[in-house]
C-alpha cells in the first residue's frame, strides 16, 4: 500500500470534500481517501501505484483542478 498526498484546487467546503472522496473511492485500488478543503489536499492510500493516475482524474472529473 502506498501512500499519497494530491494537491487539489477548487474544494472549498463540505459539499466539495464529500464529492472528491466520493469519486475516488470509486477505483478499487483505494484503501481509504480523505479530502481536506482547507489545505488543498487529498490523501489517499491505493494498493497498486498504477491506480493514482486514474484517482487523479476521477478528481479532475469531479470538477477540480489537480495540481500534483
Amino acid at each position: 500500500m502506498e501512500n499519497h498526498t494530491i494537491l487539489v484546487e477548487g474544494m472549498s467546503c463540505s459539499h466539495c470534500k464529500a464529492a472528491v472522496e466520493e469519486a475516488v473511492s470509486g477505483n478499487q485500488d483505494v484503501v481509504s481517501v480523505e479530502a481536506f478543503p482547507n489545505e488543498n489536499k487529498v490523501d489517499v492510500a491505493i494498493r497498486d501505484k498504477q491506480a493514482l493516475d486514474d484517482v487523479k482524474q476521477r478528481i479532475y472529473d469531479a470538477g477540480y483542478d489537480v495540481k500534483s
